[in-house]
């Protein structure tokens, strides 16, 4: 099997240090030209079409160029054939390396080499889902220079890749000129601060991008610092996940900035902020700006040390806010007493907000009783999920009610009651906000509304 040849001219895909900088008086840095990779040294000769479909030229681009075949790919390029043999448009290859389907194969960066070719000039294509594989730096290349070629496609899931910061450099760079890339999914690569600075300072140039998913890369305070100011200004980006960044110290600085943004910022739909270390200062930070935004619909602040009183800043909210539809509280700890705020606030005075988790919140049967009751006067709240936290029976007969009454439909939450020797019970299921935004289900749909529902009812773009 040999190298794919690289090309030498790596600085053709990359921008001057004018136009890949920020602009001036930006906390960001300027873009310096990034070095050739040592891997990209060959030359990248064009190979002419087949005239055969996708599964035809891949074989024949791969005997050409002495590459392994791969049966799978062979296998899901068929099926794809097949689709447009139907005259069907806007099809996403999904060759995700936790498919059931694939049997623990995996695309590595020279496979990507040749998907890449396959795809370049293909029209019926415009979305590329190659999570979990080992795309690592040299995938990260050619998904730089196909979204400099590839004119259709609006969404490319990257997800755990092995890709690093030089790999992020490359697509956050050839994003600066890209024009049709809608949502990007850099989930679980290792792109740390240095790569979140460079995709922040994309974001002051790329006037296409929706949505974009640098959760669990690593990134430091600088680049989340970063992003917060790009979007004061930005008016493109509708959704933003920036799960889990690398954070030092306990004065919340990533609330902070955060919250000037969302006091600024009129076009954010959607903002994931799972396990930034709030505590009750930080949350009351994000209600304060939550109090002057009307376009966040979906805040997701899970996995957080939020309690009683970071709740009662955001049933506060809840009071007056009229945009907000989904709220993810799930992994705090707001007891009894958060959850009595929160359903006070909803009972009387809001009815904007559609779904509300508060998965394992140690909250007692009183401050769930007082939850459900508050869906009773609430015609808005259609969906709610409270597993993991402390059921006694009158917990159990409440939703019980809800569900039988048909007030809450059994697809619109996580529990579901059954009944042993007169008493009544709840069971969990498997229905949740963002239940598979990490992992793909062995059977039934990935992407059904009562796995993803905050997905569902705030949607930014055609692609989860």
């Amino acid at each position: 099997m040999t190298t794919p040849p690289l090309p030498a001219d790596v600085g053709s895909m990359e921008l001057s240090q004018k136009q890949a900088g920020p602009a001036s008086g930006s906390p960001l840095p300027a873009s310096s030209r990034t070095p050739t990779p040592a891997w990209a040294a060959a030359d990248d000769s064009e190979v002419s079409a087949s005239i055969g479909g996708l599964q035809e030229y891949y074989y024949d681009l791969c005997m050409e160029k002495s590459q392994e075949i791969k049966p799978f790919i062979l296998q899901i390029l068929q099926e794809v054939d097949k689709e447009i043999e139907k005259g069907s448009v806007g099809i996403t290859l999904n060759i995700a390396g936790n498919s059931r389907s694939v049997s623990g194969e995996r695309v590595t960066g020279e496979d990507f080499w040749i998907l890449c070719r396959v795809l370049k000039n293909n029209s019926y294509i415009n979305g590329l889902d190659v999570r979990y594989n080992l795309l690592s730096d040299v995938g990260a290349y050619y998904a730089a220079k196909l979204l400099q070629k590839q004119q259709n496609l609006i969404y490319l899931n990257l997800m755990f890749n092995d890709i690093g910061p030089e790999g992020g450099e490359l697509i956050a760079k050839a994003l600066h000129k890209n024009r049709t890339l809608k949502h990007l999914r850099m989930t679980g690569n290792k792109i740390e601060n240095k790569g979140g600075m460079f995709f922040a300072a994309m974001l002051q140039i790329n006037s296409s991008l929706e949505k974009l998913d640098l959760g669990d890369c690593d990134l430091g305070m600088p680049s989340v610092i970063a992003f917060a100011t790009v979007l004061t200004q930005n008016q493109t980006i509708k959704g933003l996940n920036l799960n889990r960044p690398i954070l030092y110290g306990e004065q919340e600085e990533s609330t902070v900035h955060l919250g000037h943004m969302l006091k600024e910022n009129q076009c954010l739909v959607e903002l994931h902020m799972c396990k930034h270390d709030i505590k009750n200062c930080g949350m009351k930070q994000l209600c304060d700006a939550l109090h002057l935004n009307r376009s966040l619909q979906y805040l997701d602040v899970s996995c957080n040390k939020i309690t009683q009183d970071g709740m009662k800043c955001l049933a506060d909210v809840l009071k007056s806010n009229t945009t907000l539809e989904v709220i993810d509280l799930s992994f705090n700890r707001m007891e009894n007493a958060g959850a009595n705020y929160l359903s006070d606030a909803l009972a009387s005075h809001n009815r904007t907000l559609k779904a509300l988790s508060v998965v394992s919140n140690n909250i007692e049967g009183k401050g769930l009783v007082a939850l459900s009751q508050s869906m009773k006067t609430n015609p808005t709240l259609s969906h709610i999920y409270i597993w993991g936290n402390k059921f006694d029976e009158a917990t159990c007969v409440a939703y019980s009610d809800l569900i039988h009454t048909g007030r809450l439909k059994s697809d619109n939450t996580d529990v579901e009651p059954f009944v042993v020797d007169g008493h009544v019970y709840l069971a969990e299921v498997s229905n949740g906000l963002k239940r598979h935004y990490y992992w793909t289900p062995g059977y039934g749909e990935a992407c059904s509304p009562s796995s993803n529902a905050g997905f569902s009812l705030a949607p930014v773009g055609q692609h989860l």
